[in-house]
């Protein structure tokens, strides 16, 4: 990334022959923040696996949302990330479905803080951390392959049905992997048939959240993230048009954006394959 889209972050960024270098003060900071997001995490992790065997859902949840603000308060005061939440009021009464964009680990701290009885779908990853498989379920996540294939679909669909029997909102990552910043991948028709099959509005969500903690990195860069929630695509629509106006609403807002994080012109992001599709194309040309 060039040293002049960073010319707004001074005076904690220093450039050396044309390159951008943190400071040591951001480094020890990023240092101090992977500290506090292992101690918190495992200690909130032991509470919610006690929470889990507790009767109801209430417990578990009430855990999980404590502990994501917790982890907002880390990345405003240790990592120095402030997210500003923009759009707040533009969500529906009732149930609706989330449909994010996701440049960041932070993303999810984000959704869970700030929207109400919320079922996330999360990749099946997650269920191989110890204690976090039966926290999990407790709170009635919809995990599936992020590779997709039928019986991702499936499972998105049986899982994300029961959730909407409850009356609760699903938050979706409709590309299924972490973007880095500038860059999109193929958005997942997964989020198209709940959109259908539940008669749900979509509410869109762009960020610049992955300047400042790309993806899972390590490193973190401070400054004003911002995070939005766009106005709802009303249902009724078929699938290419759902599927072209969700995209062009997160991806524009999302460029619009890291523009103005960066000081840079706004640049359309650029379509790279995710993760599992390029493993197949190594596959086919190894």
């Amino acid at each position: 990334m060039r040293a002049s889209r960073f010319a707004k972050f001074a005076p904690w960024v220093i450039v050396v022959q044309g390159r951008v270098i943190a400071n040591f003060y951001t480094a020890m900071r990023s240092v101090a923040f992977s500290i506090a997001y292992w101690v918190v995490s495992g200690f909130y992790v032991s509470v919610g696996a006690f929470a889990a065997v507790l009767p109801g859902r209430r417990p578990v949840q009430g855990v999980a949302q404590f502990y994501c603000k917790r982890m907002l308060w880390a990345m405003r005061w240790i990592a120095g990330i402030k997210v500003v939440l923009e759009g707040h009021e533009r969500l529906p009464e009732g149930a609706f479905i989330v449909a994010a964009k996701h440049h960041s680990w932070g993303d999810g701290f984000v959704m869970f803080a700030h929207v109400d009885n919320v079922a996330f779908v999360a990749g099946d990853h997650m269920e191989r951390i110890p204690l976090l498989r039966g926290i999990l379920r407790k709170l009635g996540a919809i995990v599936v392959n992020n590779c997709g294939g039928p019986e991702s679909r499936r499972a998105l669909s049986d899982q994300a049905a029961a959730a909407h029997r409850e009356g609760r909102r699903i938050l979706i990552f409709p590309e299924g992997h972490l973007a880095r910043a500038g860059e999109r991948f193929r958005y997942r028709t997964g989020v198209f048939h709940l959109y259908r099959d539940f008669a749900l509005p979509v509410v869109p969500v762009a960020t610049n959240l992955g300047l400042f903690w790309p993806q899972e990195d390590f490193k973190k860069n401070p400054g004003q993230a911002t995070v939005e929630f766009l106005h709802p695509i009303p249902t009724g629509l078929d699938r290419n048009a759902f599927m072209a106006r969700l995209e062009h609403a997160v991806e524009t807002r999302t460029a619009e954006l890291v523009a103005l994080a960066t000081g840079q012109p706004v640049r359309e992001s650029i379509l790279v394959p995710a993760p599992d599709e390029r493993q197949g194309l190594e596959a086919q040309t190894a």
